[in-house]
């Protein structure tokens, strides 16, 4: 199970892909730490890193609730998984001065998010990014405040057996294929 891409595309950024078969073990607070210390690297406008991650791990007092706020067919197979987060985005830029609106404001909070997931794969961890959300409960369960919004969730664990996976979704776990480069870059106006 690989893809097929250029030599020089940096092999991490090959490997990684999104299971949904994860052995629940535990991921280590420092572990986790140093994914979100990624993300937070992660490239924003005018550096105002307008990222926010809100996470439980499996088991822990707001697991429960977190799992709750995606689709069923999203907790069907996430409750494996060892961690699940919700990325969050502040759409102004704050200061003393006044809250501009921030219009890169979930642009950069994907910037981060990838970041997150490379660094997880580098450990030897997965990840699988959700937009199967209910956004208004998700907000509701992280009691964001207003000017907040919450972007997609994902899971973060090792890879588990896919046997543990209903047959439809056993058949879906392989690494998927990518379009083209000539399918999603072009010189010039915009071609669709």
């Amino acid at each position: 199970m690989t893809r097929t891409a250029s030599p020089r595309v940096l092999p991490i950024i090959v490997d990684r892909w999104s299971p949904r078969a994860f052995d629940g073990s535990a991921v280590p607070q420092a572990d986790l730490d140093v994914i979100f210390e990624a993300a937070g690297l992660a490239a924003s406008a005018y550096n105002y890193q307008p990222w926010r991650f809100a996470y439980a791990h499996r088991g822990d007092a707001n697991f429960a609730a977190f799992l709750s706020a995606l689709v069923p067919f999203n907790q069907d197979w996430a409750k494996n998984a060892s961690v699940l987060v919700f990325a969050v985005s502040d759409e102004y830029m704050r200061s003393d001065k006044g809250n501009n609106p921030n219009h890169s404001h979930s642009f950069d909070t994907g910037a981060a998010w990838a970041s997150a997931a490379l660094q997880a794969l580098h450990m030897g961890y997965h990840t699988h990014g959700m937009t199967g959300v209910d956004f208004e409960k998700a907000a509701q369960v992280l009691n964001l405040p207003e000017g907040f919004r919450v972007e997609m969730a994902f899971v973060i664990g090792r890879k588990g057996d896919p046997a543990q996976l209903p047959d439809s979704l056993r058949e879906r776990e392989i690494i998927s294929d990518r379009k083209p480069v000539g399918e999603i870059a072009f010189a010039g106006p915009f071609a669709a």
